[in-house]
């Protein structure tokens, strides 16, 4: 679902903002000249090759990585300033890949989502129990609220790792490669999930993948990414240069596969 236009164009409606940001490992340039807005209502589509700089991105405009140059601007304020962390979501790459032995319940661990408005040592009263109790129906995972996490399959692991991310309310979610080892069935339900946020429930949200047809599918807005920006704007203009833009994002000609949904 398209967010509407007037959201995209105002200021006061810019989450996010890169300017010029680049970034390197050692001698190694990952991300060069980066420029990209993020406004409420989209849902955008980070996408490119395996080590194109996708998931560093993300950690620069989280601020758990510093540029080399440039700057990160979180609802107009530099990052250094910024202190409403609760305002953020972020279901990190590899987020299911614990010990399954770990004894915590499914609602233990949506609960700590909530730490970030009460603190490390605030105690949970009964609307942060209904936030937490509503964030696991949002995500279809209320009847699983007493199992213990390790118990679940990966597609229900995630779905919990999102509740947890809503607990704390945020108003913009990250989300790293959260498909990863999730099968069709899975995936499918997954992004139906995601579009029905963005949707019904106005978050605005940002998936890192490598999965170009599943994504340009469900997304509204698109960044193809490949240690500088080869696009950034509506999937409809993507679409419109598909294979010249994919050319040049992965060096050669890139056969798209549609996904059935």
């Amino acid at each position: 679902m398209q967010a509407p236009p007037d959201l995209w164009q105002s200021d006061k409606n810019l989450l996010v903002e890169a300017r010029n940001l680049s970034f390197r490992y050692g001698h190694q340039e990952t991300l060069s000249d980066i420029q990209l807005n993020i406004y409420r209502g989209d849902f955008l589509g980070i996408i490119g090759p395996n080590g194109s700089g996708k998931s560093t991105l993300l950690r620069l405009l989280l601020g758990l990585l510093s540029p080399e140059q440039g700057q990160v601007l979180l609802w107009g304020e530099p990052l250094a300033q910024f202190r409403q962390w609760s305002r953020i979501g972020y279901v990190p790459q590899k987020a299911t890949a614990f010990n399954a032995a770990f004894p915590a319940t499914v609602r233990e661990v949506v609960a700590a989502g909530r730490l970030g408005r009460k603190g490390l040592f605030g105690r949970l009263n009964s609307a942060d129990r209904e936030i937490i109790d509503q964030s696991l129906a949002t995500v279809g995972m209320d009847a699983f609220a007493d199992r213990l996490i390790g118990h679940l399959s990966g597609g229900q692991q995630q779905r919990v790792f999102i509740a947890q991310a809503l607990a704390g309310e945020p108003e913009i979610l990250f989300l790293d490669e959260p498909t990863v080892g999730v099968d069709a069935e899975q995936e499918e339900q997954f992004y139906g999930l995601l579009e029905r946020l963005n949707s019904e429930s106005a978050m605005t949200i940002v998936i890192v993948s490598h999965d170009i047809g599943a994504v340009t599918e469900r997304v509204n807005k698109l960044v193809c990414l490949n240690r500088r920006l080869f696009f950034h704007g509506e999937v409809s203009g993507f679409k419109a240069r598909q294979s010249e833009i994919l050319s040049l994002l992965y060096g050669h000609p890139v056969q798209m596969i549609r996904h059935g949904h």
